[in-house]
């Protein structure tokens, strides 16, 4: 049950890292390949961040 409850909010939790990173390195001027590591870096923060919040929601 917490594994479903943890795909949920990974679907929540991911969009919205992945966007706070993006628009960070593009307000701070950096150039191309910032963004693309932002989206990396949100993707795997995400991962277990996604499992604690569902193991503490449950």
């Amino acid at each position: 049950m917490v594994a479903r409850l943890a795909t949920l909010l990974f679907s929540l939790i991911l969009p919205t890292l992945m966007g706070v990173g993006i628009l960070g390195f593009l307000m701070a001027g950096f150039g191309t390949p910032g963004p693309i590591v932002a989206a990396a870096v949100g993707l795997i923060l995400s991962l277990p961040l996604s499992w604690a919040v569902a193991r503490t929601l449950y």
